[in-house]
């Protein structure tokens, strides 16, 4: 994308215009979350102030006009994972209620006693946690699957994880510290060969790369909203048809019934059996016009534009004495988690906010990971389509100026 394009799609994000201590705001804090064009704050707008009711069980205008604005974006949200079918998409609060769901349902249909669970030492801890609670409940086995000095996943010693007593495999598709990308096809085709599923953590891969569930062959992939420039408080659970049949509701209440007795429930079909209560219906038709606005830009646009800045950050980086940079990968998404000697991450984050620059400092949500490494935590800069190499440059004068003040 040339200068002007970026310029156009900048005029979208009021935000970006903020001035922080007197400073131009440099949002590099991507990975966390994304900024929202003015369309989709309308589109929540919209929602409350002209289509709001309560959706699938009224017979009034509003009522249904509003069902069908939440049954459409179901759909858009599967024609963006490509998936089979739209009653495969279940809506959520985001990633870690995916998990969550796909966790205590298929744990509960599926796991018994010395049964493993494979993760990798790349998880976020939302990819972490609930199948350790999983395991804690069962009796079940964690197992991880390693990284090399580039961090990249072992697949030899992942081959050699896979046994008759796997259910099942929760891997990222890109890791959120490092930026690696995974071979998740690879990943799905070896355990597919044991019959042992797998689920695909999408979050820091859908706003930067193209998705097919049914080309990756995922038996589950999950993703948030506000990662894709949409609003917060929503995502997606992408699960097969027959296993989403297989495993029980993770949530009782309104709306995944069929009947209802004081002696028995039966439960409602897909995709509502998996959504108790009064769904995010104005969050889901915004998370829709997120995607048509990612859409709009292409997303072979945005991953080529991301590469050229994560590629020439990368490079002036190393201008700075000290620089360490954490995940190498060959396959990397536009995340850089750095270090400089043996300052701490946290004094180069207070002191790039001070100069109007926001990056994110810490574990990132991946314990395991950082303590893998050796280290304290890292700076993470992270890029979105938004982002410019002359906020890089700024960036990196900055950079040198806190490296100084605090030698």
């Amino acid at each position: 994308m040339d200068k002007q394009q970026i310029q156009h799609i900048r005029a979208d994000f009021p935000i970006l215009a903020e001035k922080i201590y007197n400073k131009d705001l440099i949002y590099f804090d991507n990975a966390a979350t994304t900024q929202k064009p003015r369309c989709v704050v309308e589109k929540i707008e919209e929602g409350y102030y002209h289509l709001n009711a309560n959706i699938h069980r009224g017979v009034h205008y509003l009522s249904q006009k509003a069902t069908e604005a939440h049954e459409a974006a179901r759909t858009i949200v599967a024609e963006f994972l490509h998936a089979g079918k739209r009653e495969e998409i279940i809506f959520t609060r985001g990633t870690t209620e995916a998990i969550n769901l796909v966790a205590t349902s298929f744990g509960e249909a599926f796991c018994k006693k010395d049964d493993e669970v494979i993760v990798s030492v790349l998880e976020h801890h939302s990819n972490i946690v609930p199948w350790q609670m999983l395991c804690e409940r069962k009796g079940l086995k964690l197992q991880v699957i390693p990284m090399n000095e580039h961090g990249e996943l072992d697949i030899d010693t992942f081959k050699s994880l896979l046994n008759e007593r796997t259910r099942i495999v929760s891997i990222a598709h890109v890791s959120n510290v490092l930026g690696t990308i995974n071979p998740v096809k690879e990943i799905i085709r070896l355990a597919h060969e044991k019959n042992i599923p797998v689920l695909v953590d999408g979050a820091q891969a859908v706003p930067h790369i193209a998705v097919n569930v049914v080309e990756l062959d995922a038996d589950f992939y999950v993703f948030s909203g506000h990662k894709i420039y949409g609003p917060t408080g929503i995502g997606a659970l992408y699960g097969k048809e027959r296993w989403l049949n297989a495993i029980p509701p993770y949530q009782g209440g309104g709306e995944m019934i069929a009947t209802v007795t004081f002696e028995k429930t039966t439960y409602n079909e897909l995709p509502f059996k998996f959504e108790a209560g009064t769904p995010d219906y104005i969050g889901s038709t915004a998370l829709a016009e997120a995607i048509r606005y990612v859409q709009n830009i292409g997303l072979e646009n945005i991953a080529n534009h991301e590469h050229e800045l994560l590629t020439y950050c990368t490079q002036r980086l190393y201008e700075i004495d000290g620089m360490r940079i954490f995940g190498t990968a060959t396959e990397k998404s536009s995340v850089i988690s750095f270090l400089v000697g043996n300052i701490h991450p946290y004094d180069i984050g207070m002191l790039l906010d001070k100069l109007g620059i926001a990056v994110r400092t810490g574990h990132h949500c991946a314990q395991p990971l950082i303590d893998s490494l050796g280290i304290p935590g890292t700076v993470r800069a992270s890029f979105a389509f938004y982002n410019t190499k002359e906020e890089i440059d700024v960036f990196i004068e900055a950079l040198k100026r806190v490296v100084i003040m605090l030698s």
